[in-house]
């Protein structure tokens, strides 16, 4: 609502709350629209969903989490229309609570690893660093935070929304995959800027770890190439398996627990995978914001916790 720009209709989709939502939000914000469902089909179903019910030419996909500054809509715009090969755009992400740091989901912009692991400009695991305009520029990036993205409405639909199947984590990194296989660019746009508090829709515990650890497996094996995925899948359960390992003699059961359902869910949907890409594989190491090393070896064995120190290390 602090939103200050002009052509803007602002959705409420209702993912099937069980709470006062729908009747707090008639009641205080009126001009709001509200798409009241009675079901719960996550973050990927319920935006899927709505937003077939919706045209416009761009879509800015919001958490309930985030506030919102006045003038972060225009500069996005702006960079989403010097660029027709720009699919999408996040803003820079900085914590509600902590405003002088990143915020876990996105930060500046996000990156991947040469095996599948997620990182941000300006968070590595869970390290959020203090934004010290480090990463004010606006620069590709290999996905785009699903708490506040900007997206084409064509191109989500092209390329139909989000993998229903993942239910919530790690959809919108699969969709930026997509896109970047299909020809667009990511873009991060620190200009604009938002304050997520993070966590605010799904506890954190089982559950959680769960999707994670499935959903980015289940990215991988959709989205790269046979021939690099036929060595990557095995070494990353092999490294999930030794952090599950760790959680487990370090007291956390339910830790090791939701990584094993995790790899037997996959490995499930692994054998029964037989739908083939609507687009040309391409070897991850050749599109953008991709780190051609390992950041589990950075971070862990080499402790590094910034994200310059990582993509400025030549011996990776």
């Amino acid at each position: 609502m602090a939103s200050a720009y002009a052509n803007l209709r602002i959705i409420v989709a209702d993912n099937g709350s069980t709470d006062d939502s729908v009747p707090f939000l008639h009641e205080h914000f009126s001009s709001v629209e509200v798409h009241a469902y009675n079901t719960n089909e996550g973050f990927a179903g319920g935006y899927n969903r709505a937003l077939k019910k919706i045209e416009s030419e761009y879509y800015i996909l919001l958490n309930s989490d985030v506030s919102v500054t006045p003038g972060w809509i225009e500069p996005v715009i702006e960079l989403l229309q010097q660029n027709e090969l720009v699919g999408a755009c996040q803003p820079k992400l900085l914590s509600f609570h902590n405003p002088q740091e990143f915020e876990y989901a996105g930060a500046a912009g996000g990156w991947i690893d040469a095996l599948g692991y997620p990182f941000s400009r300006g968070r590595i695991f869970d390290v959020c660093e203090k934004d010290e305009h480090q990463y004010d520029e606006a620069q590709p990036v290999f996905w785009a935070s699903g708490a506040a993205m900007f997206i084409r409405a064509r191109l989500f639909h092209e390329l139909n929304g989000f993998d229903v199947s993942f239910f919530a984590h790690q959809e919108e990194i699969d969709l930026c995959w997509r896109m970047q296989l299909a020809g667009f660019r990511i873009m991060a746009c620190p200009a604009s800027v938002v304050y997520h508090v993070g966590a605010g829709t799904l506890p954190r515990g089982g559950r959680k770890v769960f999707l994670n650890f499935r959903n980015n497996l289940r990215m991988i094996s959709k989205n790269m190439p046979l021939r690099e995925k036929i060595w990557k899948l095995p070494l990353r359960i092999i490294l999930d398996m030794i952090s599950a390992w760790k959680g487990l003699l370090t007291g956390d059961a339910a830790f090791f627990a939701a990584i094993f359902r995790a790899h037997i869910a996959f490995l499930k949907e692994f054998v029964a995978m037989r739908k083939k890409a609507p687009y040309p594989l391409k070897p991850l190491p050749q599109l953008e914001g991709v780190y051609k090393g390992s950041v589990v070896w950075q971070y862990f064995v080499k402790h590094h916790t910034r994200f310059r120190e990582i993509i400025e290390d030549r011996s990776r």
